[in-house]
């Protein structure tokens, strides 16, 4: 038990569980096992994390792929049961964990298969595709860069280089500021010992072709042209890490649109597979451009009008994996309009942060769509709930809850319209206060479901049960990802 938690006035009543953490990327995959020491919180009357202790980190081995440049399942699978086999754990040993499918991995057709593979363990896992900002943001807090944020007071950049893509992350005061993603990587193109083509990326083929050559499969690149392509990756990214202008090829390279933050960060660091060579602990090459690339971002370091400081992690920045799972009741005043909307399984928690008490509608519709842009989700299509902490609504007023009811339903109207279903959260007493004024005034046909005294934040995934006992308290399951300390 941590000398921390003791002074807090924690109970000395402790559980263990096993954890795991899978990252399925574009070029690797990796695991960490380990071990979550509970401690209960008697003012909070919940369970909270006191220690954590890494029992085993895999290989890390290559994604495999298969002729159509899909994931290959069935390799996907010996990796995972290999890596089982060696921490000495099955899967029946596992109590909780998290499987994250990351960057180009998580655009291949089959990323559903792989959730699938954990299909008899879904209640214990947080299985989830991150699309390029969310893993940008999972990266920043895998990395420490975030952490380091709060502590020094100062903006941090993080930079993870992966195998297909670049995600960008700024960070101030442990909060991220914004967010981009650029397909520059290690893994673009595929080399066999002679340097002969085994496998291309669009993103590739794009800058080969401003720079003049072709990419052929089964043909041999020229150790010139692999440097050409590496050296132009470079140029692009280290466009976007200084905001300033886009040349043409970078436009075109661009996952997402660039930074809109307009200051320049204090500190960069740099995470993800390329940064084993960008900070000296990776030699071998892999039969792509990770050397190469990491030889050309060593060059332009020197150029940044920042501090460059070594991660907390770098290639397993995204293996943050591990899950703890807590259960809290909510109250009594909830709002479910057809009971059977229950119960609901593995909702990622969206949850806007607003930085002024003075709300107007305008301000907070357009904080929920910045919040659920940074997750990757689609308002109309994706399933997820809304967390509103109690400071968004510190003394409730018909005004108020009519305000931020109407800005929810106009970012959710494709949503209600289709009779998806709006589901809500609120730390504050208020579900049902806010769930009568949408079925009401705002949003009759709605499917919704509201629910009060339950605290929430990014980076949770909740399952929400049906009603319990004479007073309907309803259970909410909350699933948290867990990230390393720097420290």
């Amino acid at each position: 038990m941590t000398e921390e938690f003791i002074q807090r006035g924690g109970a000395y009543k402790s559980k263990s569980l096993n954890s795991v953490g899978i990252d399925v990327g574009s070029t690797t995959t990796q695991l960490v096992f380990s071990r979550l020491t509970l401690g209960f919180v008697e003012e909070n009357h919940k369970y909270e994390i006191v220690e954590r202790e890494v029992t085993h980190l895999s290989q890390i081995s290559l994604t495999p792929f298969d002729d159509t440049y899909n994931i290959d399942v069935d390799g996907l699978s010996r990796i995972l049961s290999a890596a089982y086999g060696e921490a000495g754990y099955s899967s029946n040993d596992i109590d909780t964990g998290a499987i994250i499918i990351t960057g180009v991995a998580a655009l291949r057709h089959n990323a559903e298969r792989i959730l699938n593979l954990f299909a008899d363990q879904m209640g214990k896992f947080v299985c989830a595709t991150a699309g390029p900002n969310y893993e940008a943001i999972l990266a920043a807090h895998g990395s420490g860069a975030v952490e380091l944020s709060y502590y020094s007071l100062k903006t941090v950049m993080n930079v993870d280089i992966g195998g297909g893509t670049t995600k960008i992350a700024v960070a101030r005061k442990g909060e991220i500021l914004d967010t981009a993603s650029i397909f520059v990587g290690a893994r673009q193109i595929v080399l066999d010992d002679d340097n002969k083509v085994l496998r291309i990326e669009e993103p590739a083929e794009t800058v080969a072709t401003v720079k003049g050559f072709k990419l052929i499969l089964g043909e041999a690149v020229s150790p010139i042209n692999q440097r050409y392509i590496a050296s132009a990756q470079a140029d692009s990214l280290f466009q976007v890490i200084a905001n300033k202008g886009l040349s043409p090829l970078t436009e075109k390279l661009m996952q997402t649109p660039p930074l809109s933050f307009k200051g320049k960060p204090d500190i960069v660091v740099f995470s993800g597979g390329v940064s084993e060579y960008i900070y000296g602990y990776e030699s071998e090459s892999f039969g792509d451009l990770g050397i190469i690339l990491g030889e050309e971002i060593r060059k332009r370091i020197c150029d940044l009008d920042a501090q460059v400081v070594e991660p907390a992690e770098r290639i397993r920045a995204t293996v943050i994996g591990e899950s703890q799972y807590t259960l809290q009741v909510s109250g009594t005043t909830n709002l479910i309009s057809s009971l059977s909307l229950l119960p609901m399984r593995s909702l990622p928690v969206v949850a806007p942060q607003f930085v002024s008490n003075v709300l107007n509608r305008e301000a907070i519709e357009e904080e929920i769509r910045r919040a659920l842009e940074l997750h990757d989700l689609n308002p109309a299509e994706d399933a997820f709930t809304l967390a509103f902490r109690r400071s968004v609504i510190t003394q409730p007023s018909y005004l108020l809850m009519k305000t931020l009811s109407e800005a929810i339903i106009t970012v959710l109207e494709e949503k209600v319209r289709n009779s998806g279903t709006v589901v809500l959260i609120f730390e504050a007493d208020i579900g049902l206060g806010i769930g009568r004024v949408i079925q009401e005034e705002v949003a009759p046909d709605c499917n919704l479901v509201s629910i009060d005294e339950i605290k929430l934040g990014d980076f949770n995934f909740i399952d929400i049960g049906e009603p319990t006992g004479d007073r309907g308290f309803i259970p909410v399951i909350i699933k948290t990802l867990v990230f390393p300390n720097r420290s």
